[in-house]
């Protein structure tokens, strides 16, 4: 099984995901991709590149402001197989306030514009969104075929959308699903790191 993680940045990484990164246990062939640059989706793009060129059967995505425990690929991968699914992303939440979680449960272009919606809270258990940010994604290499296939581009932004959400919309229009799975422990590297935990700390001093 040939896998690549897919690692846009800029010029430098927090060292929080450094140390992730070397934790990170591989299966099989893993190859790790950084791609520098500071148009995101051309980074994106090229890394799609390699992992067509390397004939990955998986393409794990993971943006250079993440943490991550060592068994991320191995409990993704499980996960996917035993699913049988195509696009599985974990749930982490926005660095900044009121840290809403990178997770859209609407993802449409209206009038030549994006309409999108971000979940107010992450659902237990194994579920499907519409759109995701693209921190932590692990995706079958079918998926960026078809894409390609179907629009001769991945992830060249579309109005009013980032990168990620301009695939996740391609995507959906292929027919794929994109699920997600809370119980993946993420971190968003910020001045503190945004958990799961951060998050709901945040709303319950707000709420309360």
């Amino acid at each position: 099984m040939n896998i690549l993680v897919a690692v846009p940045s800029m010029d430098e990484v927090p060292v929080n995901f450094a140390q992730a990164l070397a934790m990170l246990q591989k299966i099989d062939n893993t190859a790790i991709a950084f791609q520098t640059g500071s148009l995101v989706y051309t980074s994106r793009n090229e890394l799609a590149k390699k992992a067509i060129k390397m004939e990955a059967d998986y393409v794990l995505w993971l943006d250079s402001d993440m943490v991550f425990e060592p068994t991320l690929l191995k409990d993704m991968l499980f996960t996917m197989e035993e699913k049988n699914i195509d696009f599985l992303t974990g749930a982490y939440f926005k660095r900044v306030v009121p840290y809403s979680p990178v997770l859209y449960d609407r993802l449409r272009i209206v009038d030549n514009f994006c309409d999108y919606h971000a979940l107010d809270d992450v659902p237990e258990g194994l579920f499907t969104v519409e759109g995701c940010g693209f921190g932590c994604v692990l995706m079958s290499l079918d998926v960026i075929i078809s894409v390609l296939g179907k629009f001769a581009q991945t992830f060249q932004p579309l109005n009013g959308m980032g990168e990620d959400l301009s695939f996740c919309y391609r995507a959906r229009e292929c027919g794929y699903e994109m699920w997600c799975d809370p119980s993946i422990k993420l971190g968003h590297v910020a001045k503190s790191i945004v958990t799961k935990e951060f998050f709901d700390a945040y709303r319950g001093a707000k709420n309360g």
